[in-house]
């Protein structure tokens, strides 16, 4: 225990202070006697202790204990976790008894296994987990830097094959050296794997149709050995050969084809026999492949397209012509069209899945899109509420333009146990979507079964449409199935409902567990102008039922064993009941707000016999209109692409004038080829970094361009991330995408104004994000060097792998624990400068007072007496009473 000053200089005041109590002493004459030396000793104690206040007194002991914090790299290059744990027990195993012991794991990020304490680590085992992914060794070290105690020397144990791959460990090192925190290291073996690993597949990033190119893959084996690699384009197999593997570098080609324009994901695998590490079994690429403008034409009903594709062949303009349930299930492949035309197609044709890329495909990729109109199409195809309608420039529905019959719709919903997950949820997303196509002068009823029905929704005017929702998603899967009396209940309910149009939407996914006599149900709701259609999801249902009954009730099946299509399915059939969405009545269409397709319908227009009545959306442009007025052909930009709907069809059934028209392929040529992208010529050059879980994006181009640029990435799985891209340099910037997976990622460069709206054409192109550089064969190159230059860099040691006991064999420098007495000093000042003034101010008759309490002091100390000597105070009283009485007369004889 010892005292220091912090700032002794300021000691040199204690001269003034004392020449300063000479001079109180000297003028103090109103006081005297022990009042002033009382009064004088507290000023001279108040000046004393402000000055070593000042001075910075503060009391210091030393201590010679060790806190040593192990940080385990417990990555996957590492061998065994097991191994280390062991170490470090032994290790702890020597610690004096007031030393201090504590373990963190390190992976791509840090976690606290045992905090520094003198219990040790006898029993110690790992219980956190990391992401062993990646290492990362600097911010295990920071974290091990803030649980070191401030009353023991520091010391920090590294247990690691020094293969860092996120990070810069050298650095913190330079940080904890300046702290003082010396780093012991212990290297440990990497392990020995019969390992085989793709490290690249490459091919040019630019083909053209018709050329042939070189893919090379390159392959690193630790092991002489077999194996089959296979390579994969947009997931279709190109070729899978057996392979002989050297031990080390292998390379291997394959000469392609580059056909199918558009941007192509490429990838190579390799299966090799007795390969121990499959998480660097995979390398992949890409490759834009340009051609001519091409369109995909998909046709609802055969022949739906055959004008279309006429209009197509004038131009010149190469197309594919398939079903809707054709459509490509990977997002690359819609980038190897310009275009999309869906013709008379319904959505209960499309999943969701291929209906969000479609859309995604317009608004990040700039492909486009023109639908046009038929029985099946638009709001009558069930597009209410899809990514279709996102995309296209018109609402499905009509809002507020005509009267339209009103509906009484019961929508009964099987919710047995088999519908559990996501049929229950997409049967309920189906029926809200159904409500927010109806109005409040509507009926909504909503009846759920399973062995007996359940009125989840009586019957009622649609006045709360959220209330009804709110009802529909409380809707639990479980029970049986019991078709036919749930169907007798909804019709019992609807048939006493007062409505121009009435239908049943029966949805289930089982049998009847009874057999009634559907026949007589069916006939009776003919009768009273009551319609169901049927749905039936799965193999799983009865289709010949639920088909027989559709028939018998006036209307229409459907099958699906795709769930998501359900929600179509409800929307269009709310939409068919109605029976107003098509409008039959002959017109010429008016001109609208088109301005360079205006010179198209210079000197007249052909009449139109029908098309789908649709409501324009508020940023569109309406070319042509109708007397209604509804748009007959409307478009508009949406996010990189470009959408038209042409609500009337293209077959001559409802636009015969304008198929046989001499101007049509003309008008409709330009048309498809207005929603073509507009790619720069200069495209952009994206590159990538992995850095932990997240990637550095590197942009280059631009290059006179001062504005702001966004990257639009999307992943494998249709994940979709806006990345901001900062200027770095002139023509160069950088963004940080999250969450990064190994793969290939489809990237839109779009320029952005102040408002972050779009201001010019995207430019489509793509990256690859590699595996782990924690898998790469050879990647723990020099990490034994880098320990041992981190332990020379702070003052550490390289420890032995089998000298677990040296971890606690460093002496241990004296460590010491400094106290600062500033605040004490000047509380005591406070006191004391409170006592002076009470001395100087406060005048007390100390004699008065003493005199006073005399009489009491003396009370107090012949009370513990009184008892004992009772006796021979009653004997004082009565001889001093005896004393004071007159003397006796002598009687006379």
């Amino acid at each position: 225990m010892g005292l220091r000053f912090e700032s002794a200089l300021w000691l040199l005041l204690l001269a003034p202070a004392a020449a300063y109590i000479v001079w109180v002493w000297r003028t103090a004459t109103r006081l005297s006697g022990w009042r002033k030396r009382i009064a004088v000793g507290l000023r001279g104690a108040v000046a004393f202790l402000l000055v070593l206040a000042l001075a910075g007194l503060q009391s210091f002991s030393t201590i010679e204990r060790q806190a040593v914090v192990f940080v385990a790299d417990r990555s996957d290059s590492i061998a065994d976790d097991a191994a280390i744990e062991t170490w470090i027990r032994h290790a702890g195993a020597a610690k004096a008894d007031d030393d201090a012991a504590g373990v963190v794991s390190a992976g791509l990020d840090a976690a606290i296994e045992k905090s520094p304490d003198e219990t040790g680590v006898a029993g110690f085992a790992f219980g956190s987990a990391v992401d062993k992914t990646f290492t990362r060794l600097d911010g295990a070290l920071q974290l091990a830097e803030t649980m070191l105690p401030d009353d023991a020397s520091p010391r920090i144990v590294l247990l690691s094959d020094g293969g860092e791959n996120v990070g810069d460990v050298l650095r913190q090192g330079k940080l904890l050296r300046d702290k003082g925190i010396p780093v012991d290291v212990v290297p440990l073996p990497p392990k020995e794997r019969r390992d085989a690993s793709v490290d690249a597949l490459t091919l040019p990033e630019k083909l053209y149709q018709a050329e042939q190119y070189a893919l090379e893959a390159t392959v690193t084996s630790t092991f002489a050995g077999t194996g089959t690699l296979r390579i994969y384009e947009d997931n279709r197999e190109l070729s899978a050969e057996r392979v002989d593997l050297e031990k080390g570098t292998n390379r291997f080609a394959l000469r392609g084809l580059a056909k199918e324009q558009g941007l192509h994901r490429y990838r190579a695998e390799l299966y090799a026999d007795g390969d121990e590490v499959s998480s660097n079994n995979a390398a992949y690429a890409f490759s834009r492949v340009a051609g001519p403008p091409k369109v995909l034409l998909v046709e609802g009903t055969p022949g739906a397209a055959a004008n279309m594709a006429g209009v197509l062949d004038s131009g010149l303009v190469p197309y594919d012509v398939v079903p809707p349930e054709m459509l490509p299930q990977e997002l690359t492949d819609y980038t190897g069209y310009d275009s999309i035309v869906l013709a008379d197609v319904p959505a209960t044709r499309l999943s969701e899945k291929r209906m969000e890329m479609i859309e995604q495909s317009v608004r990040d990729y700039g492909i486009g899109l023109v639908m046009t109109g038929g029985e099946h199409s638009f709001g009558l195809g069930g597009y209410f509420k899809t990514p279709i309608e996102r995309a296209l420039p018109v609402y499905m529905d009509l809002r507020g333009k005509r009267e339209i019959p009103s509906l009484a719709l019961m929508l009964v919903i099987d919710k047995s146990g088999s519908m559990a997950g996501d049929k229950i949820a997409l049967a309920q997303e189906a029926a809200s979507r159904t409500v927010q196509l109806m109005r409040e002068k509507d009926t909504i009823g909503v009846l759920a079964f399973d062995s007996a029905p359940w009125w989840v929704v009586e019957p009622q005017r649609l006045t709360d449409p959220k209330a009804v929702t709110d009802k529909i998603n409380s809707i639990a899967a479980d029970g049986g199935t019991e078709i036919y009396t749930a169907v007798e209940q909804a019709y019992a309910k609807l048939r006493d409902v007062d409505a121009q149009r009435k239908h049943i939407i029966l949805l289930t996914d089982g049998q009847s567990a009874t057999n009634q006599s559907y026949e007589a149900l069916a006939e009776n709701m003919v009768g009273d102008n009551i319609t169901l259609s049927s749905v039936a999801i799965g193999d799983g249902a009865d289709t010949q039922l639920l088909e027989k009954i559709a028939q018998l009730a006036n209307g229409r099946y459907y099958f699906t064993n795709d769930q998501s299509t359900v929600p179509a399915i409800f929307s269009r059939e709310a939409v068919l009941v109605s029976r107003t969405y098509i409008v039959d009545q002959p017109f010429v269409p008016a001109i609208g707000q088109a301005a360079e397709w205006n010179g198209l319908f210079a000197g007249g227009l052909p009449t139109i016999n029908a098309y789908i009545a649709t409501t324009p959306k508020e940023t569109a442009e309406v070319a042509l209109a109708s007397p209604e007025p509804d748009p007959l052909l409307a478009r508009w930009q949406y996010g990189a692409g470009k959408a038209v709907a042409w609500t009337s069809d293209l077959t001559g059934k409802w636009s015969g004038d304008w198929v046989s028209w001499g101007r049509f392929p003309d008008v409709f040529s330009r048309i498809v080829k207005w929603t073509f992208p507009q790619f720069q010529s200069s495209p952009y050059e994206v590159t990538n970094r992995l850095n932990g879980g997240e990637a550095t994006l590197d942009v280059r181009g631009g290059e006179g361009y001062d504005g702001e640029l966004k990257a639009i990435v999307t992943d494998e799985e249709l994940n979709r991330t806006e990345v901001a891209l900062e200027p770095t340099a002139p023509g160069e910037y950088g963004g940080t995408l999250p969450g990064a997976k190994p793969g290939v990622y489809l990237t839109s460069i779009e320029r952005t104004g102040e408002g972050g709206e779009r201001t010019g054409a995207g430019v489509t192109t793509g990256f690859v994000i590699p595996y782990s550089p924690e898998y790469r064969i050879g990647g723990l190159e020099g990490g034994a060097e880098k320990l041992a230059k981190l332990a020379e860099l702070t003052g550490g040691r390289v420890l032995a792998l089998d000298k677990p006991e040296e971890a606690f064999a460093a002496s241990a420098s004296p460590k010491r624990t400094v106290r600062d007495l500033s605040r004490a000093l000047l509380a005591a000042a406070l006191a004391l400068w409170l006592a002076d003034v009470a001395v100087r101010r406060l005048h007390v008759p100390w004699r008065r007072l003493a005199r006073a309490l005399a009489p009491a002091r003396g009370a107090r100390s012949a009370a513990p007496a009184a008892s004992g000597t009772a006796a021979a105070a009653l004997a004082r009283l009565r001889s001093r009473a005896a004393e004071a009485a007159p003397p006796a007369t002598a009687a006379r004889p």
